[in-house]
């Protein structure tokens, strides 16, 4: 196994990265195995191993099979091709994995039996080869971007145990940046994928619309705005994710990828989103990666110039929470009949108990919000005959202090709060198009990374990892130093 350099200056407060396996990206770990220098068991036991150390500190694991994954990596045989095999993940808790309840991060669904088989997208995985550890934390139904709990410690930045990992994929982000695995499953309905991503220093790809199995509840509503992905440390991780799930899933209506390997074939138009004055404002750490990353694709040849959003973002902001409420409203009032009799709803939290509340309010302006909502993808597909790509703040601001987001905060307190930290995110979920944060700043002060946002047109998520391969290639984050 070839041996890795000296470790970064910086690194997460809780981390892994003292173990040599665990410096290496799902890449390079396929490579490993590839020419024989590490066996699939060693691999996932090592993994196993790290989950067991780092757990308690940062609490991002919700429930775990690691016998089973043992087993399977010992009892897998044959040639391997490149693909992900033996690969230790984790997936959400709101996909059901064979033996482990699905309890969507909610109290309410806490005495959720065992699910009988592997479902969705983890399905998917299981097939490419991956091998389930378990399943990830996540706040209650995955509504609010932090993962944090009513009556249970938090799951915590492992960069800085103090501040947010975000969510709702906050399990997820929070194993990858610890080191314990190379890539893990996350879902992303209005940032759920970039957010804890860029909270935790990772990249993270919320693909088009369509591009991975969709969710069979989603084709049932007004509009359709979730999407699976993974985090990872690496772009090239993935772009390898993406190739190799194309093996066992592509949809008739996307044009494959493949894998993407380097740079856009030509320079690019790209418009820069950045502070809307009296709407969204962003703090100093932020506001410099923006200026940075815009300043590093102009020198890399790329046209830069400052844009406008494609919506009215106080019309879009109002209307994409209203739909939230409509789906807090919609998961609390038929969870029964989704999940099972185990279902308590006097044990949801005040966040969700308000949301509901107040769509019940004025259920029939569910009407006119689907409408305008379906219209974004076409001022979407608008903005981009002028702009290839658009690239934005992930976040307003640095991940907050826990408690700030957290889950015992009054209903009305905590939504404006989340309108705040997260305006950019949620208009690739109402066009469903592909949008990918990327690592591009850090701030000192709170020993924080800062992400970047890049987003494009409806099927052009290709083009955004390769302009996200050539920010990696030209300012390589930290933690891609470690393989």
């Amino acid at each position: 196994m070839a041996t890795s350099p000296e470790p970064s200056r910086r690194l997460p407060a809780v981390n892994t990265f003292d173990d040599p396996l665990a410096r290496l990206d799902a890449v390079a770990t396929i490579d490993a195995l590839d020419a024989g220098d590490l066996g699939e068991h060693e691999v996932v036991l090592a993994a196993v191993e790290r989950a067991q150390k780092v757990d308690p500190l940062i609490g991002a694991v919700m429930f775990e099979r690691y016998d089973q994954a043992l087993a399977t990596a010992s009892g897998r045989s044959g040639r391997r091709r490149g693909s992900f095999d033996g690969m230790p993940t984790f997936i959400k808790d709101m996909v059901p994995v064979a033996g482990l309840p699905s309890t969507w991060g909610a109290a309410a669904l806490a005495d959720a039996p065992p699910q009988k088989r592997t479902r969705g997208v983890a399905r998917d995985m299981e097939r490419m080869g991956m091998t389930l550890l378990g399943t990830s934390t996540m706040p209650e139904w995955g509504f609010v971007p932090s993962t944090e709990f009513p009556e249970r410690e938090p799951t915590r930045n492992p960069w800085n145990t103090d501040r947010t990992i975000g969510g709702s994929s906050g399990g997820a982000a929070a194993l990858v940046a610890a080191g314990v695995v190379p890539v893990a499953h996350a879902v992303d309905g209005g940032g759920s994928i970039r957010i804890p991503a860029a909270c935790g220093g990772l990249v993270g790809l919320k693909p088009t619309l369509g591009r991975l199995r969709r969710h069979a509840d989603e084709r049932n509503l007004p509009v359709s705005i979730s999407v699976d992905g993974v985090v990872s440390r690496t772009v090239r991780d993935i772009a390898r994710f993406h190739a190799e799930m194309e093996k066992v899933f592509l949809p008739r209506s996307m044009a494959p990828m493949g894998e993407v390997t380097g740079p856009p074939s030509r320079r690019l138009r790209i418009g820069v989103l950045g502070e809307i004055p009296g709407v969204i404002s962003i703090d100093a750490p932020t506001a410099a990666t923006l200026r940075s990353t815009a300043d590093l694709l102009a020198g890399l040849g790329h046209h830069v110039e400052e844009t406008s959003a494609p919506v009215e973002p106080v019309q879009f902001r109002d209307d994409f929470i209203f739909y939230y409420r409509f789906l807090v409203f919609a998961a609390t009032n038929t969870a029964r009949i989704a999940h099972g009799s185990h279902y308590d709803r006097s044990k949801l939290t005040k966040f969700s108990q308000g949301m509901a509340a107040s769509f019940r309010e004025r259920p029939g302006h569910i009407v006119g919000v689907s409408r305008r909502l379906r219209r974004v993808r076409q001022l979407t597909a608008d903005l981009h005959r002028r702009f290839d790509v658009i690239l934005s703040p992930t976040l307003s601001s640095v991940p907050p202090e826990l408690g700030h987001l957290g889950a015992n905060v009054d209903f009305e307190p905590l939504l404006e709060r989340i309108a705040e930290w997260m305006p950019y995110t949620p208009l690739a979920n109402a066009a469903g198009t592909p949008s990918i944060t990327v690592p591009m700043g850090f701030d000192e002060a709170t020993h924080l990374p800062v992400g970047a946002m890049l987003s494009a047109d409806f099927g052009a998520d290709a083009l955004l990892l390769q302009v996200a391969l050539e920010l990696e290639n030209a300012q390589p984050w930290d933690l891609n130093h470690l393989a």
